[in-house]
């Protein structure tokens, strides 16, 4: 009798274990930031009642914390070969854990603001060394396993920060929605102590001054002028146009600058001659409305037309949030077995088709049926982000993926606040004047047509990635 023993992975195939701890520690922290990103969404009007501030001085507690990011990512990658990415993750969690504490101790708005932006530096040096640190430890391989587990944050923070929110408002007041970042920020630091490998500092590099000079303020600019569209300023405003277009001007001298100083440069741009890095970074920045700005429309959608309040709204979310994670770990399967192309394509028909029913949906459209669609729509969501950001690191080396995780994370950070500010003005523009409830609704149904045309649009632009013999070709 003969047995026949059942194939092995090959080991290329497997994730080391070490690799899974690194990622395990590096997400618990990752968390905190994200969340913080998203979950003051629900507590402005808490916030300025509670400091006695106006709606425009309040709006800058979520406005300098972006600021603080977009600063404070183009540096990181120096900072990790000046101090190692062990010495920076704690130190960086460390700022943000201080940031937290000072935050729930504000005294007024100008104090909030202020220690805002100390989370924000912290916060902004965290997010590009999430993907770098675990991907440096894997070697680059099984790329689309390990954005499976690197994006979990990113995916969760939109859909699960407001609940918490809510839920924190509903049961307390806002000083905890700092609070709870200390259990993230305690544990990830005793994790990473332990975790983490304690690599040595790289050969000192003089920091690239007129870089950083350049291409933080120019990122900072844009965002910034993108934060400032709101029911009165649009595109053409120029407090909205003015420091776009400083911040454009800004990039593109940094561009001519990097390529001109080479390696030496703050980002080392010219790995944008590496296809898949430039194709990922592209769709990123042109995707930002069909993967970020209908996040806007939804949670508006439902406190404006159907009246929930915002715990309400962030609960009907939550099977958006539960397809999103479904689907990652197929998405990072199929991603490292087809490539990137046809997994992308297929999560953007996805989210595509579970976004035509709200440009239909009245206000006594069943609650049960919207949640399912939100479901698929989560699906497609989160299996686009795998390969999106994924393929962006193929064929990197060791050296080079810290350049390529600040390249990816700014291009979705810019593509985002675009997408989003589109989406945003499309709305204001056809609810203005809206005096009643049909009204309102029909002005969401246009906006939500913007958002499937968008999501449509991105289809033909994944035949940018790679294919599956492309990306073998680019790894090898």
């Amino acid at each position: 009798m003969t047995t026949t023993s059942k194939p092995q992975v090959p080991d290329s195939d497997r994730i080391d274990p070490h690799v899974w701890k690194i990622g395990i520690t590096v997400i618990i922290g990752a968390l905190a930031v994200v969340f913080d990103t998203t979950i003051l969404s629900v507590a402005i009007n808490d916030l300025g009642r509670d400091l006695n501030a106006p709606l425009s001085t309040i709006q800058w507690v979520s406005t300098g914390y972006l600021l603080a990011l977009a600063i404070t990512m183009p540096i990181a990658g120096w900072a990790q070969s000046a101090l190692g990415g062990k010495r920076l993750w704690i130190a960086s969690l460390g700022i943000f854990l201080l940031g937290s504490i000072l935050s729930a101790s504000a005294w007024n708005a100008p104090s909030l603001i202020a220690f805002r932006v100390v989370q924000g530096i912290g916060g902004g040096f965290m997010m590009t060394l999430t993907a770098t640190l675990i991907l440096q430890a894997a070697g680059g391989r099984n790329i689309g396993k390990l954005m499976s587990l690197i994006t979990v944050p990113t995916a969760l923070g939109p859909i699960l920060g407001p609940v918490l929110g809510g839920l924190i408002l509903h049961f307390g007041n806002w000083r905890w929605m700092f609070l709870i970042n200390i259990p993230f920020g305690v544990i990830g630091i005793w994790l990473a102590m332990r975790n983490l490998p304690a690599d040595a500092p790289s050969p000192r590099q003089p920091l690239d001054i007129i870089g950083f000079l350049l291409l933080s303020p120019g990122v900072a600019a844009i965002i910034y002028g993108l934060s400032r569209i709101d029911g009165t300023a649009g595109f053409a405003d120029a407090k909205v146009l003015a420091p776009v277009l400083i911040g454009v001007i800004l990039v593109a001298a940094f561009a001519v600058w990097a390529l001109r100083r080479r390696a030496g440069a703050l980002v080392d741009i010219r790995l944008l001659q590496h296809r898949p890095l430039a194709a990922s970074s592209a769709m990123l920045l042109l995707t930002g409305a069909a993967l970020y700005g209908s996040m806007l429309l939804l949670p508006l959608y439902f406190q404006q037309v159907r009246g929930t309040d915002a715990l309400g709204a962030g609960l009907l979310l939550i099977p958006q949030g539960i397809g999103t994670l479904l689907s990652r770990s197929l998405a990072g399967k199929y991603t490292d077995k087809f490539g990137p192309r046809p997994v992308a394509l297929a999560a953007f028909v996805i989210a595509c088709v579970a976004t035509i029913p709200f440009a239909f949906v009245t206000a006594d459209t069943s609650e049960i049926f919207l949640m399912a669609v939100l479901l698929l729509r989560g699906i497609g969501l989160g299996a686009a982000m795998i390969p999106l950001s994924g393929a962006g690191f193929s064929g990197m080396s060791h050296d080079e993926i810290p350049h390529a995780s600040i390249i990816i994370r700014v291009a979705q950070q810019l593509g985002g606040s675009f997408g989003t500010a589109i989406l945003l003005v499309i709305l204001q523009h056809a609810a203005a004047g809206a005096h009643t409830l049909d009204a309102l609704n029909d002005g969401f149904h246009q906006a939500f047509w913007w958002a499937i045309v968008a999501t449509a649009l991105s289809i033909p632009l994944c035949f940018l990635l790679p294919s599956k013999r492309e990306n073998a070709e680019t790894a090898s």
